[in-house]
């Protein structure tokens, strides 16, 4: 080299390279066209220059052959031209599990797992008519209900992301198949293998009640999302709040009831009177569910022809029929708690009642619909009032 001339560092420092001299190879203009975009870090007089970092570092002298001064340029992408492999770094393995977890934790959609869940708790407790009916049966056959349905669940949601792809691109971008963390192999391929684990528990089981409740929800659930002739029946506002309002408030009720009531404690069936207040009672709150969940959709939905409500009628007069609707319900259920003969039922009823009514119409009227994301928080607020009631309803007698 002739030179190499260290400048202020707002800009790399430019490589001049020396005459040929006999015997000695010189890089072509090819390869320096190819590496010119490449890292080069230099080290002269024992100072090291990183274009990286633009700081100087100390290091040892080293000549170039043939020259009287030290200089020392390396010309790399950043790693070594010999084969190193990397260090195993536990930390790095951490963070992918934990992304991993995440991933499918929202491909659950996990708060219709938590309903699940505690809707088959809520409706089991139905059966239960003294302390000697906890018993390890009992919590046996509660655990395959909850099993076999969570397997399902994840069924019934992950199909619908699989076939809304596009639509959840505007609407839930988060989601992993929007958002392209899963790829469409992978979605389709955790869906299949959940309702083929959800179908093989309750063949194991051997419980006609929970087979019944699985397929109902697995034929409910394929038609409503799948694109195929005929389906898709979330496309209808009615059918698409019928399909929503047979599993949550019909399947779940009465075939878990049935579950617990014939196969585990083997009793005959019968339509108490806390059943009927659940199915009816939930039937609203379903209706509800189906309407409002489409409210922060209604930009995606109109854009891919999806006829909701929402779209149809608007978010706002939408909004307020489902805040009448539960607010009818929660009417009802304290007319239903005045009129039991058991003391502590009618008092939890009717408190119980009145004060997730009274929260809701004080959210209600504070709530801007104008902004989507207070629009979504409210719809996690719905479900959080439908776990309250599940809650609730063992306790109604």
């Amino acid at each position: 080299m002739d030179s190499l001339l260290l400048r202020p560092f707002s800009s790399p420092p430019r490589l001049s390279l020396p005459a040929p001299r006999a015997g000695c190879c010189v890089p072509s203009q090819h390869f320096i066209q190819k590496t010119r975009n490449i890292t080069v870090r230099c080290n002269v007089g024992g100072v090291k220059w990183d274009p990286s970092d633009h700081h100087l570092r100390h290091s040892d002298r080293k000549f170039v052959p043939g020259t009287s001064y030290p200089c020392h340029v390396n010309a790399t992408s950043g790693h070594p031209f010999g084969s190193q492999p990397e260090a195993y770094n536990p930390t790095n393995s951490w963070k992918s599990a934990l992304a991993s977890v995440d991933a499918f934790y929202r491909f659950s959609r996990p708060h219709t797992v938590i309903g699940t869940i505690m809707s088959i708790i809520s409706v089991s407790l139905l059966c239960v008519e003294s302390s000697s009916d906890i018993s390890p049966v009992f919590l046996t056959g509660l655990l395959q209900a909850v099993v076999a349905a969570l397997f399902m669940n994840i069924y019934i949601v992950g199909l619908n992301q699989v076939f809304d792809i596009e639509i959840d691109k505007v609407n839930k971008p988060n989601l992993p198949l929007a958002s392209g963390e899963y790829s469409l192999r992978t979605g389709v391929a955790i869906i299949w293998t959940f309702a083929a684990m959800s179908f093989g528990v309750a063949w194991i089981v051997g419980s006609l009640p929970l087979f019944w409740a699985l397929f109902v929800s697995f034929i409910l659930g394929t038609a409503y999302s799948i694109n195929l002739p005929f389906l898709r029946w979330k496309r209808f506002a009615v059918i698409a709040a019928l399909c929503i309002l047979a599993v949550r408030a019909v399947v779940v009720q009465l075939a878990f009831f049935l579950h617990m009531q014939t196969f585990v404690f083997g009793r005959s069936a019968n339509l108490s009177r806390p059943l009927i207040f659940a199915t009816a009672f939930m039937s609203f709150f379903s209706v509800v569910i189906a309407l409002f969940k489409d409210i922060p959709d209604i930009e995606g939905d109109r854009i891919f022809g999806i006829r909701s409500f929402s779209v149809r009628l608007g978010q706002r007069r939408v909004f307020w029929i489902c805040v009448y609707l539960l607010e009818m319900a929660y009417s009802v259920a304290v007319a239903i708690g005045a009129t039991s003969s058991c003391l502590w039922s009618k008092f939890i009823t009717i408190l119980g009642h009145a004060i997730l009514a009274s929260i809701l119409w004080n959210r209600a009227r504070t709530l801007d619909l104008m902004n989507k994301a207070a629009i979504t928080s409210f719809y996690m607020f719905i479900w959080k009032l439908f776990y309250a009631e599940y809650l609730l309803i063992p306790l109604v007698r």
